[in-house]
This record gives C-alpha cells, sequence and structure tokens, in this order.
C-alpha cells in the first residue's frame, strides 16, 4: 500500500486516541505530519491536554501537536459527558513536561501540508472547524489535499439530537463549508459506525493484559464502554476508529456516492446531513463495514504496539 501522508484533526476522545494508535501501529503506511485539537468532545484545553498525555505515554513525543479553535464557527462549545470529566476518563496518566508548537493553527496545517512530499490525507476525528477555516483562508491549499476521511453525519439519525450526529451537529456551519467545496470527502457516517464495533471480551481482555500499553487501552476502553453495558450491549462502537481503519482496509468498507447537505439550525435538526445520490459527486458516503476485520485490525494494531512499546 502507498503510503499515506496524514494530518490528524481530532478532539480527544477515547475512539480519537484508538484511531491514534491504530495510525501509530502502521509507519509503513501513516507518516503523521502532526496532529491538531479542536473544540468538540470536551473543551480545547482539556482535549489538548489528553492528546499530549497518550503522545508522551505511547513514547512519541516526536509528533507535533498544534491547538486549534476553541469554539465552533457560530455556536459555542458542546461538551460530551460520555467521555467523562476531562474527555477521556479511566486512565491516570503520568506527569509529562510536553508541550504543543506555539502556531496558530492554520499557519500550522498550511505549512506542514506544503512541505508533504504527497498529497496530505485529513484524518477529520472530530467537528471541521479547523479544516473548514484552513480551507476558507487558504483556498489555492485544496490542490495539496488528497482527500478528508471524516467520522461524522448520519443517514437516517441522530446521536446527541433527534436527528444530528455529534460531530456535525456541533459545527453545522463548518461542515456545510468541507461539503460545499472540492476536497474528495469520504464521509462514515453513524450507520456504518454500527458496524465498527469491538466485542465485551476484547475489552476484558485488555483489561486483564498487564503490558504496558494495554493497561492504558483497557483503562480507556473499559470506561468508553459503560454506556453500551447500561443499554445491556455486548458490543460497543468505536467511531473515530473507523477513520484509521477505512484508510488501512477501505475494501471492508462499502459506500455510494452523493453530495451532501447540512441542515444549519433547528431544536431536532442542527446538524443533520441529507445525503442524496450523484455518481459524480467528490463525497462518498459510507454504508457498511465488515465487523470480524474491523475487530481483528485493531486487535494486531494493539498487540503489535503493546509488544514495542514498554
Amino acid at each position: 500500500m502507498k503510503k499515506k501522508y496524514v494530518l490528524i484533526d481530532c478532539d480527544p476522545g477515547h475512539d480519537d486516541v484508538m484511531a491514534v494508535l491504530s495510525a501509530v501501529a502502521h509507519p509503513d503506511i501513516f507518516h503523521i505530519l502532526g496532529i491538531t485539537t479542536v473544540c468538540g468532545n470536551n473543551l480545547l484545553p482539556l482535549i489538548t491536554e489528553n492528546m499530549l498525555n497518550v503522545l508522551h505515554y505511547i513514547h512519541r513525543e516526536d509528533i507535533p501537536v498544534c491547538m486549534g479553535a476553541e469554539s465552533p464557527l457560530v455556536y459555542p462549545p458542546s461538551p460530551q459527558a460520555a467521555h467523562g470529566y476531562n474527555g477521556l476518563e479511566g486512565f491516570d496518566f503520568p506527569k509529562h513536561n510536553l508541550k504543543t508548537v506555539n502556531q496558530d493553527v492554520i499557519s500550522f496545517m498550511k505549512e506542514k501540508i506544503l512541505s508533504s512530499p504527497e498529497p496530505v490525507t485529513i484524518m477529520a476525528l472530530a467537528p471541521l472547524t479547523n479544516i473548514a477555516t484552513l480551507l476558507q483562508t487558504e483556498q489555492t491549499i485544496i490542490n495539496h489535499i488528497e482527500q478528508i476521511v471524516m467520522m461524522g453525519g448520519s443517514w437516517y439519525r441522530g446521536n446527541v439530537i433527534p436527528n444530528a450526529e455529534f460531530n456535525i451537529y456541533a459545527d453545522p456551519h463548518a461542515a456545510k463549508e468541507i461539503f460545499s467545496g472540492n476536497v474528495p470527502t469520504v464521509i462514515i457516517p453513524l450507520e456504518c459506525c454500527d458496524d465498527c464495533t469491538i466485542s465485551e471480551e476484547t475489552v476484558q481482555n485488555w483489561m486483564c493484559d498487564k503490558r504496558y500499553l494495554t493497561k492504558m487501552v483497557g483503562g480507556i476502553m473499559d470506561f468508553f464502554a459503560i454506556y453500551g453495558r447500561q443499554h445491556q450491549r455486548t458490543r460497543h462502537t468505536i467511531f473515530d476508529l473507523a477513520v484509521a481503519e477505512y484508510l488501512l482496509q477501505p475494501e471492508i468498507f462499502q459506500g455510494e456516492h452523493c453530495d451532501c447537505d447540512v441542515t444549519l439550525s433547528g431544536e431536532d435538526t442542527r446538524g443533520q446531513t441529507v445525503f442524496t445520490t450523484n455518481p459524480n459527486s467528490k463525497i462518498f458516503v459510507l454504508k457498511h463495514a465488515e465487523t470480524n476485520q474491523f475487530e481483528q485490525q485493531i486487535i494486531s494494531d494493539i498487540n503489535q504496539l503493546a509488544n514495542e512499546i514498554i
């Protein structure tokens, strides 16, 4: 597989962390240019500290982190309780001295994209505020972006209000900006994420595994699984991980080309995505994934990292 030069835009986030770990597990496929953070699952200082904690813990201090937007383009922040008090509850990280880069996020993203030897893939694991602002500010940058692969939206339902998924709900104006532009985009909506799950048995195995990395993975996944257990589920959706896995094994996903409109307001409809089939669209919307292969990939990735990181 051709090496991918990636920028990861995220709001860590338990599932964001799993996506980052999956990318880190494949240095032959992913060259991580940098990580940008954006207000989403929680407020910007908390989720940025979460990312620094993880990178310090896995000894990847070489990956630069840049703080991005403190709030969506129009609406106020919408922190989510599902990720705990700090946005990544479930594991106590050791203290560190890591710092973010002293650069505004648009300059950072532009610099990383233009200095890449190949067009860049943006892994979008959060509200799209940073990316929309970049495209608005630096319009010619699209010539250097291969694609945006993002988790967000839904075909038929919502998970934060009746008709909207959180990442789009949090900043619908940013999503509308991107979907109406000219950058090839892969959207992984809620319905596809229904197939992107791991079993309770896998979570328990990580919790019982006493290796250095799996102590952290088991801790955060045990917390993330609480919601599912409360609803008598035996499988747990790892939403943002789908982005990394799509780039690793696109053959296990199915979808179709669509245009996408975004509803900007409404108590039950803010952030609703409306997909309309169009074979000529630059947007590819996923519908299904092969669950067993999805789970086996992340089990393999975590086991590999656990053997390497001590």
